[in-house]
């Protein structure tokens, strides 16, 4: 049967300028980080894509890496785009990015500009576009000279292959330099996209008044810290949670009793909010405006219902907010 998109899509989503631009995103996107590489199972994969672009989220998030194995997800949101979402490539958002290791050799990681050329016609190959709309600097590359990789992100503007670029991973003091240099060539950046949850707050030391200064943008990965801040963890480390599993970023000796009791305490404060530990965990987030968009990740449909329903309340009181600082403070 064909997919078509439902007429109510962007009927409940709220979407944000990223910084000074003009670019709009869905206050919540879709990464495909995990659970959608070669060795997931692509109906399931095709299933979330979808319902996720029904229920407003527009912007889809890649990397060159991104699997397993690396570029599998690439391959798979291509198909995707070939079999349901061809027809809306207009009204999507992709992104992709490359920094880390791809291919063997001395060109197959980090910043320059012939792993960053290639790297993004390779991963356009594989999602069978002829650009993306947001192409990142995955990390930043300690040998390679500033000037040399955003002057690829330039290049790659120009030559038609990205609309906009971001960087990931940078620090403040890196991400200031490199706006400096990309506004000199003209193409300015569009957006940052660090990691930022209750539980790791790190760009609220510096990162997040430099975005302000720069009128840069930003998206949040892990806004659910790998899953601690939703009910899976509420009675410790369950079997079939990512913890329990074969992921290298997060391991279940990882999470410590003091942590469950404090997310023990936020679930009881979004209880009284009327919504999902989830769900206020990214509306914390985004609270503010300082974050144009929080990025989730998802194995299941209802995990990407939960996420999109966060929007219908994303306000706190000042009373709500010191509670959550106190509880994490503990």
């Amino acid at each position: 049967m064909v997919y078509q998109a439902s007429e109510s899509r962007y009927d409940n989503m709220t979407y944000n300028r990223s910084g000074k631009s003009g670019l709009k995103l869905p206050a919540i996107s879709l990464g495909l980080w995990h659970n959608f590489g070669g060795i997931n199972v692509y109906e399931n994969a095709r299933t979330m894509v979808r319902r996720a672009f029904d229920l407003g989220i527009t912007h889809f998030d890649l990397a060159n890496n991104y699997g397993p194995p690396p570029g599998s997800a690439e391959e798979t949101f291509g198909q995707l785009l070939k079999t349901d979402l061809a027809p809306y490539r207009h009204e999507l958002i992709v992104s992709t990015k490359a920094g880390y290791y791809m291919w063997p050799g001395p060109y197959g990681e980090w910043g320059s500009k012939k792993y960053l050329v290639s790297s993004l016609d390779q991963s356009l190959k594989r999602m069978g576009l002829d650009y993306v709309d947001i192409f990142y600097h995955h990390r930043p590359d300690p040998d390679t000279p500033l000037e040399e990789t955003m002057a690829a992100l330039d290049l790659i503007v120009r030559q038609g292959k990205a609309l906009y670029v971001g960087l990931s991973n940078y620090s403040a003091e890196q991400t200031k330099e490199a706006s400096k240099i990309l506004k000199s060539l003209g193409t300015p950046c569009l957006i940052h996209q660090p990691s930022y949850s209750m539980m790791n707050r790190w760009i609220e030391n510096g990162l997040q008044d430099v975005l302000d200064e720069e009128g840069i943008g930003s998206i949040a990965f892990s806004p659910l810290n790998q899953g601690i801040l939703t009910d899976r963890y509420l009675n410790g480390v369950a079997a079939d949670s990512r913890a329990a599993g074969p992921s290298v970023f997060l391991k279940a000796e990882g999470i410590s009793e003091e942590t469950i009791a404090k997310v023990r305490k936020l679930n009881d404060l979004a209880a009284g909010r009327g919504q999902k530990l989830s769900q206020m965990a990214l509306a914390w987030v985004l609270r503010g405006g300082r974050v144009t968009s929080a990025l989730i990740g998802a194995s299941k449909v209802s995990q990407i219902e939960d996420a999109a329903g966060a929007v219908r309340n994303l306000e706190f009181t000042k009373e709500e907010l010191d509670l959550i600082d106190g509880i994490l403070a503990e």
